[in-house]
């Protein structure tokens, strides 16, 4: 029987993981009825990451309404595993939250990132694990620290937190960007996230600022380490206060998982992610699934391929764009039919691999 495993990352602003997933299996199921599917669903620190850890290896979801962005109230939710908690910090300060005319990285805070760090210590948790995933802000994390000194300090200092001392924080990033400087948060991410040129000058500054006064204050500084840049900073603040470790969300996921001995036997793997490119080859979901895949052949299929060539080299088996030549975005983008796209891709994809691997074997 062949086994095939489907771990593909969200395609941003049209399927989850899951159901990415769902659709590839449904493909794979059409005419290789024999076929054993497993389907895992996967996160590089985004969108659907906390639901990626609790879908892998149960635990509770623990319901609170925090402050977005704008400091509103809204619902939100972390995963708590005992003394472990997992938080996805595009639950609270996700650019999602956002409409496109609401977008200000300097209002934008990071306070609500903070607000479920704070409940998860209350609540027992030891280690934290913290997606830096698709953020709406450039604060440094600064939002994020007031929140823990609100609801930890005594006289509204730092230097008065001891809830913190005995707790782990492992920060899950893909961005190896250091805080500040032309390749720091503001001048690669704030863009996206509504900044104008002004605005990219000044949020940087601010950070500089923020750095030498931290610098100053704990004698070490942060500010140029791998991760660092993630989040608008907020990986900063993770280092800088917090001691945090940082690792690739992929990997740690999938270490989580056990999913190198899931693959263990598997014939084939079917990754993807919305867009890939040579950026995909910089640290990005479907290259952590490559890298640990070892010797089974791994099928790539993404809403638009560029750097075909590039990506085959690397390693991947295919690189597969699952729309027809022509297709419109917003046509492209509708649910139904990335669901149909995919599976058609990967049925095709499927077959394929068998009939060459039965070829092969005769």
């Amino acid at each position: 029987m062949t086994k095939i495993v489907v771990a593909i990352d969200s395609f941003k602003g049209c399927l989850t993981s899951e159901e990415a997933n769902q659709a590839a299996a449904e493909g794979i199921m059409r005419n290789c009825p024999d076929a054993e599917v497993i389907q895992i669903p996967v996160s590089d620190g985004g969108e659907g990451f906390m639901d990626a850890f609790h879908a892998a290896t149960g635990g509770e979801v623990v319901e609170m309404a925090v402050r977005d962005p704008l400091m509103r109230t809204i619902p939100s939710r972390y995963l708590l595993q005992g003394t472990q908690a997992v938080i996805e910090i595009a639950q609270t300060s996700g650019l999602t939250l956002l409409s496109e005319d609401e977008r200000n990285p300097m209002v934008a805070t990071s306070y609500g990132t903070g607000q479920l760090v704070a409940d998860a210590v209350r609540k027992g948790a030891r280690h934290i694990i913290v997606g830096l995933g698709g953020s709406a802000t450039s604060d440094a994390g600064i939002g994020m620290l007031r929140a823990l000194i609100d609801a930890f300090a005594k006289h509204g200092s730092w230097d008065d937190i001891v809830q913190l001392k005995n707790v782990r924080f492992t920060i899950a990033s893909d961005v190896r960007n250091p805080l500040c400087g032309s390749n720091g948060a503001a001048h690669v991410f704030a863009p996206q996230k509504g900044a104008t040129p002004d605005m990219i000058v000044a949020l940087d500054e601010r950070a500089r600022k923020f750095a030498e006064v931290s610098a100053r204050h704990f004698g070490r500084d942060c500010s140029r380490m791998e991760g660092a840049g993630a989040a608008g900073g907020l990986g900063y603040a993770f280092l800088q206060y917090l001691n945090a470790d940082c690792k690739p969300g992929i990997q740690l996921l999938l270490d989580t998982i056990g999913f190198s001995q899931t693959i263990r036997d598997a014939d084939l793997v079917i990754t993807g992610e919305g867009s890939a490119d040579r950026q995909t080859l910089m640290g990005k979901l479907p290259v952590g699934v490559l890298k640990q895949a070892g010797e089974t052949p791994v099928c790539l299929i993404a809403g638009k391929v560029s750097d075909k060539e590039l990506l085959l080299q690397a390693g991947f088996a295919h690189a597969e764009c699952i729309n027809p030549p022509g297709t419109p975005l917003e046509e492209a983008m509708q649910q139904d039919v990335a669901r149909q796209n995919i599976a058609a891709t990967v049925s095709r994809l499927a077959v394929s691999y068998i009939d060459n691997s039965n070829l092969l074997k005769h």
